[in-house]
């Protein structure tokens, strides 16, 4: 686990048999002043409890403005990283400290470290999904709802080093004409999509289309209709005038399609399984480590919580800054 985390225990009492958890949740949170964010790819029962569920910036962009004494943020622990980074004065809750990331973990801070001591002349653009020690190496942070804009805000012969996703890195070289050279990491839940898969759904729904995150491989990218992050996923699809559509991206983000298009019908991708194997949907292992049961404690006795060493998030807050004040400007 991280250096910069710290528990003082875990929340594993038994929940009262017979308990409206969604009822107390709700309770605890106006009795404490406390704020719960939800990232898409937690389950529906999360979304539906949270006070607002977003993507990764704009759960950022909500961390740094809310009034809220507590936030309980119900994702995984970079997301919580970044909320503690922003609003070092609130005490940051995390359901599961396990809850961790698969392309997070592909980036470690020394590895970091010890690049940029071999390529000085290089500048580090960091997504998100990347640890607070990560993102104290970094000069500026993106998303993928903003990183094709980060990315061409530098001069176009600037020698850029992307990490750690070689996935989205590799999408953003091809649409922006960089050559930025890519950290070798990706998602487990973005890296399995079976292409087959795809193609054997784009057959029996021949007016579907489909809808990909950079996130994903080329060769999957390269089958989409429309590529974009979790959030303009969703907005392409309210926009648009088809009524079928493969989702090629965590299938938590269904719940809030069909919760908000309940007259469309969206198709999750399996992954790639083993023969024999039955999966109908690509899930991230540790989103869904985010239960009501764990909510309900994280709330109750307010742990865990996230703590970071001042330094580091001091270092960490100034890339996080500059891709908040970035959007800002260009209203992302």
């Amino acid at each position: 686990m991280n250096e910069s985390w710290k528990s003082i225990g875990y929340a594993d009492e038994p929940v009262p048999v017979g308990i409206n958890l969604k009822e107390e949740i709700r309770r605890m949170c106006k009795e404490k002043n406390a704020i719960i964010l939800a990232h898409y790819y937690t389950a529906g029962e999360i979304q539906d409890v949270a006070d607002f569920v977003g993507d990764s910036l704009a759960l950022a962009q909500q961390a740094a403005k809310t009034t809220a004494d507590i936030i309980v943020m119900c994702g995984v622990h970079f997301m919580a990283e970044t909320n503690k980074i922003l609003c070092p004065d609130k005490k940051v809750l995390l359901p599961d400290l396990n809850a961790g990331c698969s392309l997070a973990d592909t980036c470690k801070a020394e590895d970091l470290a010890q690049y940029k001591k071999e390529h000085p002349e290089y500048k580090v653009v960091a997504y998100v999904n990347t640890s607070a020690a990560v993102k104290a190496l970094t000069d500026i942070v993106v998303t993928s709802s903003n990183a094709r804009q980060v990315v061409e805000s530098f001069p176009k012969d600037e020698k850029i080093l992307f990490a750690p996703d070689k996935n989205l890195g590799g999408y953003l070289n091809a649409i922006t004409g960089r050559s930025m050279e890519l950290w070798n990491g990706g998602c487990h839940v973005h890296e399995r999509f079976s292409i087959n898969k795809i193609v054997e759904l784009k057959a029996q729904y021949p007016n579907a289309k489909v809808l990909a995150h950079p996130e994903c491989k080329a060769a999957v990218v390269a089958l989409a209709d429309y590529v974009g992050s979790t959030a303009a996923i969703l907005k392409f699809a309210q926009k648009d005038n088809s009524d079928t559509y493969i989702v090629v991206t965590e299938s938590g983000i269904l719940h809030e399609m069909q919760k908000s298009m309940p007259e469309k019908r969206f198709i999750p991708v399996p992954p790639e399984i083993a023969a024999g194997a039955v999966c109908s949907c690509n899930e991230c292992d540790y989103m869904r480590m985010n239960t009501m049961e764990k909510l309900y404690n994280c709330l109750k006795f307010e742990w865990p919580y996230v703590e970071l060493d001042e330094e580091m998030r001091e270092d960490a807050l100034r890339p996080i800054e500059r891709m908040l004040e970035l959007s800002e400007r260009l209203k992302l």
